[in-house]
């Protein structure tokens, strides 16, 4: 093992730390490596993320990870080389394609392990864009956040199933609790996103990206006949402002667009989800898992999901949530007026349903261990 007095030290390389899921997945196991008592390490070109990785007891080395100039990638390799040397590196844990180059061709050279999470579905648009995919499958093990990543993980890159580890995204309990939110902090937010009062919250959590369905949010809202409901999507456009002002346009040229509001980043998304009367998921093409879905479970509130990707296994039909075709706004419609007709006594026993289903198998605990297990078995130590 390194030379850290005998404990483990891991690296996790990402683009940057700015805002997503997977900044937040590093985090979370930053977390947990310092918690075991390792040496936690993480490397990204920077960002506003980069004290919460400090916080959680790791320490960040700024380099130029977000850049995908082969000839970047080619120079990030030998400064990740010196980073492992010099700081004793025992495993190196890739989250994205273009620094995952750059660690797998230094892991190489050093003989270091090499561990990947394949995040994403990845497009396969352009010639040889699998190829450059491929690099998120040459982990020694291969983590898969659900069954419908692994399965493309076997059937795109010919990769050997028993290299794959499926280990689910997780909620935090303690921060995704409706018992922990006060009124105060929803009232805040209320405020601020100029909520009028008495109004349904059909919420859309999500970047501002086509992909992501905010689109089909709004054509659904169309086609339900009243007038006491209001979408909000909560997510910043990451400087897109062609896309959000397009889907302003659309709601008003639909006669919507007094029922609509774009919030931007939100930093308190356990009040939001608490505001919230149906929390929608309407991304038009498949997500590895979908971590806004069991946030919301978490919190007790009815969702709505695209049935495609990682949700389709997160929400049991009628259960815990609903599932409806991706891209049909008639179905979403429906769906959110089938919700809203609910009484009080069944959106309580859904309550329960949904956040035992989340206790059960989606914890950012449970998601911890099982990805430090994983380090184990690389290394040696299991």
């Amino acid at each position: 093992m390194g030379g850290n007095a005998g404990k483990v030290t891991a690296l996790q390389v990402l683009p940057s730390l700015i805002t997503g899921g997977v900044e937040r997945g590093t985090i979370e196991i930053t977390q947990a490596i310092a918690r075991a008592r390792w040496v936690a390490l993480v490397t990204s070109s920077g960002g506003r993320l980069v004290p919460a990785v400090e916080s959680a007891g790791g320490r960040h080395v700024t380099l130029p990870l977000a850049c995908h100039n082969p000839l970047t990638i080619w120079r990030n390799a030998a400064r990740l080389e010196r980073l492992i040397r010099d700081e004793c590196v025992d495993i190196v844990h890739a989250r994205s394609r273009a620094p995952a180059w750059s660690a797998w061709l230094a892991c190489q050279r050093t003989g270091v392990h090499f561990v990947t999470t394949y995040h994403g579905t990845y497009n396969e648009d352009l010639p040889f864009k699998r190829q450059y995919n491929s690099v998120m499958a040459k982990g020694e093990r291969v983590i898969a956040a659900s069954r419908f990543i692994a399965d493309l993980i076997v059937r795109q890159h010919k990769t050997e199933p028993e290299r794959i580890r499926v280990i689910p995204r997780g909620v935090d309990l303690m921060v995704f609790n409706p018992t922990r939110v006060g009124g105060d902090r929803m009232m805040r937010l209320a405020q601020a996103w100029r909520l009028p009062e008495g109004t349904k919250i059909i919420l859309l959590p999500g970047r501002l990206t086509s992909w992501k369905g905010q689109g089909v949010l709004i054509e659904a809202l169309a086609r339900i006949d009243r007038r006491d409901i209001c979408g909000v999507l909560v997510g910043s456009d990451q400087g897109r402002h062609h896309y959000s002002s397009g889907l302003v346009k659309r709601a008003e040229a639909l006669g919507v667009g007094d029922r609509l509001r774009l919030v931007g980043q939100c930093d308190d998304m356990p009040a939001a989800l608490m505001l919230a009367d149906v929390v929608v998921h309407a991304s038009v093409q498949p997500e590895a898992f979908g971590r806004v879905v069991i946030e919301a479970q978490a919190m007790g509130r009815p969702v709505i999901a695209s049935d495609v990707g990682g949700p389709a296994e997160t929400v049991e039909q009628g259960v815990t949530g609903w599932r409806v075709p991706p891209g049909d706004a008639s179905a979403l419609a429906s769906a959110i007026q089938q919700v809203l007709a609910l009484n009080a006594e069944q959106r309580a026993a859904l309550k329960e349903r949904a956040r035992a289903a989340v206790q059960a198998d989606y914890t950012v605990g449970a998601m911890q261990a099982a990805t430090l297990d994983v380090y184990r078995e690389v290394i040696g130590l299991a």
